[in-house]
């Protein structure tokens, strides 16, 4: 054993270390997570460690354990192994590591005492049980001896010895006589904790020949019996007439009569003696005296208080039980016995140790591969336990080396772990008085994240009130979670939100701006995943006209308003009460939409009544008092309810019926229309009153029946029509006789919960139904259709029994009998039930598939015999999965699928397949234990279908009269491709759509040129794939051709043109020297032009565009706007739309919808547009840009000029 080291002042690293360390993942309780994830083994069940087994039952010692993959299990028996396949006696059971040991069957319990010890073990780790020693109860009969019977002067003392036979377990010792009657104790005779039976002083009346000491041994349910022994006591006045003969008259006289003595304690002997009690245990003191008059027991704590509530008196306070002890209530404790004539005391020194307890019990770890964690175990105990490690069941210190790990005494530190370092650790604290094993896995995991919130989940919240959206998830290293709202939102910050370690988002205060989709983004360096959840806001339901008080005369109508106003997709329900309750079954009641209307108003409709509006997501209330008075002037008969009966009697007292009467009360002006008898049984419920009988109020006396094992009182209420009167003064007490039960318990059943056993269970009888003391139930079984004896047992204060060992699923006959001290009820009825079931046996045969189409297959199979199926047919669950596409042949993560057919159908439909596509299925029979083996997996395959469109299509490199096409292949090509079909057509200025187009492109091409088209003209295209089976669906896009440099020559002089001529077409026209000289001259026109303004105003003259030419100078000169990067220009009076942004065409020359506003292209695309001498463009601008093509040829119309100069720029 290691010891455990403290943390020394010389190591504050340590500490620090500790205390930076990246706390362990959390692994959710997502059944589906935990089924995909390794995980080490972790032993669920075992049996005790002290384990008594029934000599004459066969040994079951469990070992249960659950891993991914699932454990293997093996055993060790006094700390060798344990080879199971030697001995032909022990069998383990399928998929466990439970030992079952035949001792039914020739087998010896005695042969297989000893210490075992299991191991769970798979690829990540080994768990290991507690040591179990099993030891086989034992019940000996007592030894022969002769017992002489005992001659007591009357007054003295006297110990009847038990001393029962050692057992084990130990036996329970009770004293009875020969009519199997418990003795009566008293403060002066009682039987002490070591089974003796103890008289304080005898009496004439403790005179008999049958004290009788049984032991029972429960583990066996045997009783074992003491010789009987024989107790004579002498009184003085026999003593005298036997020994008158013998002595003299003063002899005589001189005999002392009974004389009082003052006690003597007959246990525990001395005056002091000590008790060791360990920590959580029951102490239990004892201090019996003898002494007449009988002694009295008073127990104190020196120096200080004895627990409270838990401290208890036993055995007319001879016996002092503390419970749960702890350290604390280590101490001297004193016993005082006192009588008239005085007392004696014992100390008692009670020393409490304590075996180990945890502090920190090691706990599991998921870690990340590189990150660090602790393994930490702690334990108390008296005295301090020591602390030891193993490594998947192997001390620590010759376990391999992991150079991640360190151990420091009772913590293991490890550091940047790797999944190599996943393994099972054990704790052993340990003292002299126990031990305690815990295992403790560490679980190294790289996963990427996954989101355990089902997808587009749907809340709804009321408007103010907190919204929780939840994103639960997993992933090691663990996930970052972000929250973005809508399909393109920004991400989630701010007061507004709080962002839960869960990944819940919480809107504190929820509004209707609130409502939408959110995104939650789970990602780690292994990947990212999202899911969607949508919230809507609904308005809170209001009562915008709520009840109010009202006083209404007697006889006469009054009604209640409760208008609300809700959210109109929330279906609300209006419910009112009275006074907190129902409205009464009356038909004055009347409840309207929105009202509630009494009609000919009572003393009795007096009361508050409650209008409640519920919804599936709130809830609003509102009440109001009505008060009923008496309708004036005329003075009213004052009606009140009666007062009660009184001057009750019982008479005629049977075994099953009494006879009740009573004098009725004042009937206060109205007639008592009839009386409820009420009864209280004072031995089951005490303080609780029962409804009886009622009679008519003309009837004063009742012939009642009763139960036996009651104790009756009555009391009775008088009833008028305005309410009830107080209850009558009860009854005297009757208490009936007992009798044997009248009714068996209901509701029997038989269902078992393991494939070995048989669970009976019913409702227990109630307070009175047992007739009498001693209420227990015969249990009774038998398999059904065998020629089989019933099997009873009987059991009390339970209401289930576990029939073990049973077959697997058969059906068995039970019934279960009430039954009490003074006999049974009558013979039950019986009932079926059905043992426990076991996975299914079979997989179903002859699986076939027929293939329908490219995305639906029909699988049939052969039904499975019912007697394999071990348990209730359920269905057929049919797996399925793709298990690769057969036009890409690569395979890819296999996703499983599970389709459930309920019943015992043979065929099913599988919707939903992936054309083109390699699949795999099998077929499983369903209990209601789970599933069985799946059928051999069966290949299929699904024929050819039309494919996706392309993933993407480009348009680059424009020229005059050639575009260049590049495209991506389908994303699903759901089948071999043939071909592409590319379609196109021109669209002109006022968008008519030119002649269709159609080429057929190999399909093994990637890239085509589009040659011979007209320039400056936009084209559509449309562009899909073909398979065998026919075409996919399109993808549409459009370009546009640049503009021919020679029709703008046609606007410039004639020389400029003549330099052009044998120009390129392709080249620039601002690296031209003509263009740049031009652009000069224009700057120093404009400049000139400024000079004259100037001096103009400077000599007075008006200019009436000044302020415009402040604000906007030539296009050529003037400076970018701050604001949005574009030039200014001048518009005329009557234009007063901002212009839109410039916006610049890619790299690339695609054209795509988002990428400009304001180009050539939208614009006409410039076909007729025009340049000046000076450079710049004339036309007319086309004032509006339509996005769907028309049929027609192009339009001469020009756009205008200052337009176009903007979109120039």
């Amino acid at each position: 054993m290691m010891k455990k080291k403290s943390i020394p002042a010389s190591k504050p690293f340590l500490i620090l270390f500790l205390c930076q360390m990246i706390s362990a993942l959390d692994v959710p309780l997502d059944s589906k997570l935990l089924e995909e994830l390794s995980q080490p083994p972790t032993i669920t069940h075992q049996s005790p460690k002290d384990y008594i087994v029934d000599p004459r039952e066969n040994i079951v010692i469990q070992c249960e354990a659950k891993g991914k993959p699932p454990p293997s299990f093996s055993w060790t028996r006094n700390g060798t192994h344990f080879d199971i396949d030697k001995d032909a006696q022990v069998t383990m059971k399928p998929n466990s590591g439970t030992l079952v040991i035949n001792i039914m069957n020739g087998g010896k319990a005695e042969a297989y005492e000893g210490v075992y010890q299991c191991t769970a073990r798979n690829e990540r780790g080994a768990a290991i049980s507690n040591n179990i020693v099993i030891r086989p109860s034992r019940s000996p009969l007592w030894t022969k001896e002769k017992l002489e019977p005992h001659q007591v002067r009357e007054g003295d003392s006297l110990v009847l010895h038990c001393r029962p036979p050692v057992g084990l377990p130990p036996p329970i010792i009770f004293w009875m006589d020969n009519a199997f009657q418990r003795l009566p104790q008293s403060e002066r005779v009682s039987q002490g904790l070591n089974g003796d039976l103890y008289f304080s002083n005898v009496q004439p009346e403790d005179t008999r020949e049958d004290y009788i000491c049984y032991a029972r041994f429960n583990h066996t349910q045997t009783i074992q019996q003491k010789q009987p022994i024989s107790v004579k006591v002498f009184s003085l006045d026999s003593l005298n007439d036997t020994i008158a003969a013998n002595l003299s008259d003063t002899d005589i006289y001189g005999a002392k009569p009974v004389t009082e003595r003052q006690p003597v304690l007959l246990t525990p002997t001395g005056s002091t003696s000590t008790k060791v009690e360990l920590r959580g245990n029951v102490l239990l003191l004892e201090c019996i005296a003898a002494g007449l008059p009988t002694p009295v027991i008073r127990w104190i704590k020196e120096g200080g208080e004895l627990p409270a509530n838990r401290t208890f008196f036993e055995n007319f306070k001879k016996t002092l039980k503390i419970i749960d002890v702890s350290e604390a209530d280590s101490g001297n404790y004193k016993c005082i016995a006192r009588n008239t004539l005085g007392s004696v005391h014992h100390v008692i020194s009670v020393t409490v140790k304590a075996a180990p307890y945890w502090i920190t019990a090691p706990r599991n770890l998921v870690l990340s591969p590189g990150e660090d964690g602790t393994l930490i175990c702690r334990a108390n105990g008296n005295p301090k336990p020591s602390i030891s490690w193993l490594a998947n069941g192997v001390p620590i210190a010759i376990a391999p080396e992991d150079p991640s790990r360190k151990v420091d005494g009772d913590t293991i530190i490890f550091s940047h772990v790797q999944e190599r370092s996943s393994a099972v650790y054990q704790c052993n604290a340990s003292n002299e008085y126990g031990y305690l094993l815990a295992n403790a896995f560490v679980n190294v995991l790289a996963e990427p994240p996954r989101i355990l919130t089902p997808a587009n989940k749907l809340y709804q919240v009321i408007a103010d009130s907190p919204a929780l959206l939840d994103c639960a998830y997993f992933g090691s290293p663990k996930p970052e979670i972000e929250w973005f709202k809508g399909v393109k939102g920004s991400i989630l910050r701010g007061n507004e939100y709080v962002f839960h370690d869960n990944g819940t988002l919480e809107i504190p205060v929820a509004q209707k701006d609130s409502t939408g989709t959110y995104t939650c983004v789970a990602r780690n360096e292994l990947g990212k995943i999202q899911n969607e959840v949508h919230l809507e806001i609904k308005d809170p339901t209001m009562i915008i006209k709520q009840p109010e008080y009202k006083v209404v005369q007697r006889y006469g109508q009054v009604s209640f308003e409760c208008i609300i106003k809700h959210d109109s997709t929330l279906l609300p329900t209006v419910i009112w009460l009275k006074d907190n309750d129902e409205l009464p079954d009356d038909e004055r009641f009347l409840v309207g939409k929105d009202n509630l209307t009494i009609m000919n108003v009572t003393d009795k409709d007096d009361g508050t009544y409650t209008c409640i509006v519920n919804t599936t997501l709130d809830s609003v209330s509102a009440s109001a008092v009505l008060t009923v008075v008496a309708a004036p002037p005329t003075p009213a008969i004052i009606y009140a309810r009666p007062n009660p009966p009184f001057d009750l009697e019982l008479t005629g007292q049977l075994e099953r019926s009494i006879e009740l009467s009573w004098i009725p009360g004042d009937e206060n002006n109205s007639p008592i229309t009839h009386f409820v008898i009420e009864y209280e049984d004072g031995l089951h419920e005490p303080g609780v009153w029962h409804y009886q009988t009622e009679v008519p109020g003309t009837q004063t006396t009742v012939q009642l029946k009763l139960s036996p094992y009651v104790n009756y009182s009555f009391r009775v209420v008088a009833v008028n029509k305005i309410g009830r009167s107080q209850p009558s003064e009860p009854s005297e007490q009757y208490l009936t006789k007992s009798a044997s039960p009248d009714e068996n318990p209901a509701n029997v059943q038989g269902i078992g919960s393991e494939p070995d056993n048989l669970v009976i269970t019913w409702e227990s009888l109630k307070g009175f139904q047992s007739n009498g003391p001693g209420l227990q139930y015969k249990v009774s079984w038998r398999q059904k259709d065998v020629d089989d004896e019933w099997t009873s047992v009987i059991v009390a204060n339970v209401s289930k029994y576990i029939v073990s060992g049973t077959p697997t699923f058969v059906p068995y006959e039970i019934k279960v009998q009430a039954l009490n001290d003074l006999g049974y009820a009558p013979e039950p009825s019986e009932v079926i039930g059905h043992s426990g079931e076991d996975l299914p046996m079979v997989a179903p045969g002859n699986v076939q598939v027929h293939v329908i189409n490219s995305t639906l297959a029909k699988v049939h199979w052969d039904p499975v015999p019912l007697k394999t199926v071990r348990g209730h047919l359920q269905g057929y669950k049919v797996y399925y999965w793709k298990v690769q596409s057969l036009s890409r042949r690569s395979r890819r993560h296999v996703e499983k699928k599970i389709l459930t057919f309920r019943g015992n159908k043979t065929f099913g439909m599988l919707p939903g397949l992936e054309p083109y596509s390699s699949y795999k299925l099998n077929v499983r029979v369903v209990n209601g234990k789970g599933e069985g083996p799946a059928s051999p997996d069966k290949v299929f395959k699904t024929p050819e279908g039309v494919p996706s469109s392309p993933s993407y299509l480009k348009i680059t490199n424009p020229t005059l009269d050639s575009l260049t096409l590049e495209w991506g292949s389908p994303t699903h090509p759901n089948g071999v491709l043939t071909s592409y079909i590319l379609k196109f057509q021109p669209i002109n200025n006022t968008h008519e759509l030119g002649p269709l187009v159609e080429i057929r492109i190999p399909a093994n091409e990637s890239s085509l040129i589009l040659k011979n088209l007209n320039y400056s003209t936009r084209y559509k295209f449309y562009f899909n794939a073909q398979t065998s089976v026919g075409s996919g669906s399109q993808i549409t896009e459009e370009a546009v051709t640049i503009m021919d440099e020679g029709k703008m020559a046609g606007i410039l002089h004639p020389a400029v043109v003549a330099g052009k001529a044998m120009a390129s077409r392709q080249v620039d026209i601002a690296t031209q020297g003509w263009f740049i000289g031009l652009m000069c001259a224009v700057a120093l026109l404009i400049l000139i032009l400024l000079i004259v303004c100037f001096i103009r105003r400077n000599k007075g003259g008006k200019y009436p565009v000044k302020e415009k030419e402040d604000a906007h100078a030539d296009p050529e000169i003037q400076p970018m706007k701050e604001d949005d990067g574009t030039f200014g220009e001048y518009s005329d009076a009557e234009d007063h739309k901002p212009l839109k942004k410039g916006s610049r065409t890619p790299s690339d020359r695609t054209v795509k919808k988002e990428d400009s506003d304001d180009s050539l292209v939208d614009y006409g695309e410039g076909v007729n547009g025009q340049f000046n001498e000076d450079g710049s463009f004339i036309g007319q601008y086309s004032g509006k840009k339509e996005k769907e093509p028309a049929e027609g040829n192009e339009s001469s119309e020009a756009p205008s000029p200052v337009n176009a100069m903007n979109s120039f720029v």
